[in-house]
């Protein structure tokens, strides 16, 4: 299956995707595209899973510090705030992070920065709510406060929960680039985690901070935060374009687009969706200008992103 990016009338270019639909029980439900069983690393998709673990390890975070500790946030003031909150109220400050210095990853965000004067900064990096939270758990647990190597015990626990959930085969396990550990999978793999993510009890607390505060979880203005706005559940992407859903009517939907292009992966992720029938007229409308997303020349435009048989 292919979303092609039709301008004036002509496919110019075109992204494989593949996608798939798990209920429930753990089944398989619906399927596009013919490559389902090449994997790929989960990256920030994985983020609920990671923040359960640090959840469980006594991380002890509000609903709102757990949305933070799942996402891949712009770098707006309220995302720092709730990060350097996580941290003092452990006695860390800032530096104690280990995810490289950034730029804030929304362009508004990073204007804001700018004007203040800021330095890239382990803090505006997208995955510092992420980090906040391990940091929270190893000081409950006494663990040493260097959390990114793969055999850490956090680590160890996340690589055992995402074996759990996606039922498949992690390993070998990658670094993503926030530099701790990342895991692997297929996107059944995937859409079974966030199926488990949808129903089962022990992600309660995790879906409910997702669903209830997505502008805490998100912040990029990508396709996956406004899937999130308007599909009720918890939404997470990934870089190189991988997406998952969790809606609350009890199914995983899971999209990889191979050219790691982020518009097709939510083409594909809302082409299943629509599949299943769990997009009412509404959200659909709502939801248009990203399950087939303007294509623009000279100011005005000129065609669209098309998901296309093959």
């Amino acid at each position: 299956m292919f979303v092609g990016v039709e301008r004036s009338g002509l496919i110019e270019t075109f992204h494989e995707v593949v996608a798939a639909a798990v209920g429930p029980d753990g089944r398989v439900i619906a399927t596009l595209g013919a490559d389902l069983e090449r994997p790929f690393f989960l990256r920030s998709a994985l983020k609920p899973f990671q923040a359960l673990v640090s959840s469980r390890a006594g991380a002890d975070l509000r609903a709102e510090s757990l949305a933070v500790a799942c996402a891949s946030h712009g770098g707006y003031p309220v995302h720092l705030a709730y990060v350097r909150s996580m941290l003092i109220e452990v006695g860390l400050d800032e530096s104690a992070l280990r995810c490289p210095p950034a730029r804030p990853a929304a362009r508004s965000a990073d204007r804001i920065a700018a004007v203040t004067g800021r330095d890239p900064a382990p803090i505006f990096h997208n995955c510092s709510g992420k980090h906040a939270g391990m940091l929270r758990a190893c000081v409950a647990q006494g663990w040493p406060l260097e959390y990114r190597p793969a055999d850490h015990p956090l680590q160890e626990r996340v690589l055992d929960l995402a074996a759990d959930v996606t039922g498949g085969e992690v390993a070998p396990v990658g670094v993503d680039g926030c530099g701790v550990p990342t895991v692997r999978g297929t996107v059944v793999d995937l859409a079974r985690a966030f199926s488990r993510l949808a129903t089962d009890d022990e992600f309660l607390e995790v879906r409910t901070a997702m669903a209830r505060f997505p502008a805490l979880t998100a912040g990029l203005q990508r396709g996956d935060d406004e899937i999130a706005r308007w599909i009720p559940g918890a939404v997470k992407g990934g870089a190189e374009a991988c997406l998952g859903i969790a809606w609350y009517g009890g199914v995983g939907i899971a999209a990889k687009a191979w050219s790691g292009n982020n518009q097709a992966v939510v083409v594909a992720a809302l082409a299943m969706a629509q599949r299943l029938g769990i997009v009412s007229p509404y959200q659909d409308e709502m939801l248009s200008s990203m399950a087939s997303p303007a294509v623009f020349g000279g100011g005005r435009r000129v065609g669209s992103m098309v998901l296309e048989g093959g």
